[in-house]
This record gives C-alpha cells, sequence and structure tokens, in this order.
C-alpha cells in the first residue's frame, strides 16, 4: 500500500521548468530554466528556482517578450503534448488577457508610425527644406 502512494506522490511532483516546457511557454527546458534563472518567472509574487514543484492553483508570473502573463496552474503535466492540451494545464486570468491585448494594440499602433526606410534621400530632403522654409 506504500509503495500506492509513493507512485501517486512521484506522479504529482514536477519541476517548474519541465511544467513551463509541457504547457508551451517556452520551446525547450533549457529556455524554460534560463527564463527562470533571470527573474522572469515569478510564484506568488517571488522569484523561484527551477527545481520549485508548483501545484495546483499556484499564480505565475511569466514575461515572455514584451508579454507578460498571470496564470494559474488548473494541472501538471511532465508530457509536452499539443497546445489544446497544454492550455488546459493553466487559466490566464482576465486581467492578465485584457494588460496583453491593450499592450498588443499600443505596439501595432506604435510600429504603424515608426517605420523609416533610414536617412532621406535626395528628394526627399529637398521636401523637408522646401516645408520647413516655408517656399
Amino acid at each position: 500500500m506504500g509503495r500506492q502512494t509513493e507512485a501517486a506522490d512521484e506522479r504529482e511532483r514536477i519541476r517548474l521548468d519541465k511544467w513551463l516546457w509541457a504547457a508551451r511557454f517556452f520551446k525547450t527546458r533549457a529556455l524554460a530554466r534560463e527564463a527562470i534563472d533571470s527573474g522572469k518567472v515569478h510564484c506568488r509574487g517571488e522569484r523561484c528556482k527551477p527545481s520549485r514543484e508548483p501545484k495546483v492553483g499556484d499564480e505565475l508570473q511569466i514575461r515572455c517578450g514584451f508579454d507578460e502573463r498571470v496564470v494559474i496552474v488548473q494541472a501538471l503535466s511532465a508530457v509536452r503534448r499539443g497546445a489544446s492540451e497544454a492550455q488546459q494545464l493553466y487559466t490566464e486570468t482576465p486581467d492578465s488577457l485584457a494588460r496583453r491585448e491593450q499592450a498588443a494594440e499600443l505596439r501595432r499602433a506604435g510600429a504603424l508610425g515608426l517605420q523609416t526606410d533610414g536617412r532621406p534621400n535626395k528628394k526627399q530632403r529637398r521636401q523637408i527644406h522646401q516645408f520647413r522654409d516655408g517656399h
């Protein structure tokens, strides 16, 4: 009987870097570990280590690139599966989802205004000078 409870404990124990990889936040475990080590993943508001064992109900703050997600662990898995199955391992908080969408919208709006081809050519410089001098 003792062996069955040990086996059940082993199934529920998983490293945080492995869970992040299985939940498809990072392409490899090495990238997940690097993100945790560099402070881009927080568990319950605190920095954590790759060996930390997440539990169902834990709140994780994960920063990937420009996006920061706040997710709640719904299930544990050490196996990387399809994206639809991986999304069942967590739920993103509504506040986090709204902030990510707003940030994406701002990036899109800012990117439209900042597109340049580099320095102006001779014709464009003449037009700038004409506009500036009022001719």
